[in-house]
């Protein structure tokens, strides 16, 4: 049975991102657009926690139940919540379009409830030599999130 989730992000930068899984051996479709972010690249994560109480802060740290260093989406040794960066153009929205193939809509790698969170920098994938290359990507602050809900929405919206 196909999967569908979204997420409102919210903060200095607002957006929609629409997630949907064909099956639980099947990788996740992120689509969707975040709006006003500066040009360049944006860190891009599920945080371990649905939790934004206190901003985007109480999201707690990337979802990493391997408990693996901070890596690439492509990486073998990477956060389960290690989705790269997205690249915005500095005019207009910028377009979400990933697939990932380690996060899941259900069972033990499942990211509903989590908090997905765009960082003000790029995210270096754990290759930057930084202090904070290995556990955040040294991605800056956290500029919008939202917590990941199971959803309803019409096919256009899904790339199932």
């Amino acid at each position: 049975m196909p999967a569908k989730a979204v997420c409102v992000l919210k903060g200095d930068v607002t957006g929609t991102v629409y997630f949907a899984q064909k099956d639980e051996n099947s990788a996740v479709v992120l689509t969707g657009e975040v709006h006003g972010l500066k040009q360049g690249k944006h860190g891009f994560h599920v945080h371990e926690f649905g939790d934004n109480t206190n901003g985007c802060t109480s999201a707690g740290a990337h979802f990493n139940p391997l408990k693996l260093e901070h890596g690439a989406p492509d990486s073998a040794v990477r956060h389960v919540g290690d989705l790269g960066n997205i690249e915005a153009s500095g005019t207009g929205a910028t377009q979400v379009n990933i697939q990932d193939k380690l996060i899941s809509l259900s069972g033990p790698h499942s990211i509903i409830g989590r908090t997905l969170v765009v960082h003000a920098d790029p995210d270096d994938l754990g290759a930057g030599g930084h202090e904070l290359s290995k556990t955040t990507g040294n991605a800056g602050a956290r500029i919008a999130c939202g917590v990941i809900g199971l959803a309803q929405f019409s096919s256009t919206k899904s790339s199932l």
